[in-house]
């Protein structure tokens, strides 16, 4: 019970905080707000602020691919809840390129399968304001089917492949993803771009 409480209680403690991966806000434009950032709009620098400093800016890249620019925190928390939040931008392959060919250093990634590159300093102006397209929460605490309906609701679709049980939420431009064997992840992105998560299945 200790691993899933803070997806449970519902006391005043927990109802009062803000930045829950269940808080989302549908805004009169057809966006919506999350984790305290509005998809499509807020920008990186505009995370900074509602999240925080303690996060690593970089590009992620495998070897066939121009890669893509996310800021990544490892240690993100709301009250008792915690896990790994990573935003994703929007930033085209010519900028990408740019700030790839002046990166400082660049590493492999625990998988092997793709680069880190850590950007110029004096790139991050430019880079803080791109805009944020998606949003990805890897939860210390692992969901059950109880804990997702009980927090999300009752999804439009359920999609079942390969180990792997997708809950699906278009209006919020939600994807929960459940695994047998593996720690969940919830995709974030604008209602309007729900057919991005789904294109894989």
């Amino acid at each position: 019970m200790l691993a899933i409480y803070p997806f449970l209680d519902r006391s005043e403690n927990t109802e009062t905080l803000s930045g829950l991966p269940w808080q989302i806000e549908m805004l009169p434009d057809g966006s919506t707000q999350v984790f305290g950032l509005n998809i499509g709009v807020s920008t990186l620098s505009d995370a900074l602020d509602v999240l925080g400093s303690d996060m690593e800016l970089a590009i992620i890249a495998a070897s066939d691919e121009a890669g893509s620019l996310e800021m990544y925190y490892g240690h993100y928390r709301a009250g008792l809840l915690s896990g790994k939040l990573v935003l994703q931008t929007r930033a085209d392959d010519k900028k990408i390129k740019r700030w790839r060919d002046n990166a400082v250093a660049s590493e492999y990634m625990a998988s092997g399968q793709a680069k880190k590159y850590i950007l110029l300093p004096a790139d991050l102006t430019r880079v803080l304001e791109e805009t944020i397209i998606g949003l990805t929460f890897i939860p210390v605490a692992n969901l059950d089917e109880e804990i997702i309906l009980a927090r999300f609701g009752e999804p439009v679709q359920r999609i079942e492949s390969a180990g792997v049980t997708h809950y699906l939420y278009p209006a919020k431009g939600l994807d929960i993803a459940r695994h047998d064997d593996a720690k969940e992840v919830l995709q974030y992105v604008s209602p309007a771009a729900f057919q991005q998560l789904t294109s894989p299945f």
